[in-house]
């Protein structure tokens, strides 16, 4: 789990609790490694927003941004939710405790302060006595 210290720097608790789903972390990266998507997510982080406003926005079919929206939710990272008046309107958001996990596990991965000095097990400076 990560805490936030009182000077704003990030501080591991448990090695085991913050040691990421690799093969989960691959699959997400995957999704937003499309540059639409990654635009639509970061359009939904700014709020709830359907896909007509998305379309518009970017400039794309609605079809396309549908398209791109069920990747998204499939992967978990994003939700969507029926207006209650009129079942044909769906409004987006991002799913927090997916961006949570995701935010976590690339701090994780990515954290400077897991580099350590090289231990060399192989090669000639393996063998002291050599």
């Amino acid at each position: 789990m990560l805490n936030y210290l009182p000077d704003g720097e990030l501080q591991l608790e448990t090695k085991e609790a913050v040691a990421p789903d690799l093969g989960r972390l691959a699959s997400r990266l995957k999704v937003l490694a499309d540059p639409r998507r990654l635009t639509i997510l970061d359009m939904l982080m700014e709020g709830v927003q359907c896909n007509c406003e998305i379309a518009e926005r970017l400039d794309v079919s609605l079809s396309l941004i549908s398209y791109h929206l069920r990747i998204l939710s499939e992967a978990g990272l994003v939700q969507s939710e029926r207006d209650p008046d009129d079942a044909r309107w769906l409004y987006y958001s991002v799913n927090r405790k997916a961006l949570e996990e995701l935010s976590g596990a690339l701090a994780h991965l990515l954290d400077v302060r897991r580099i350590r000095p090289r231990q060399p097990s192989c090669g000639p400076r393996r063998c002291e006595n050599c």
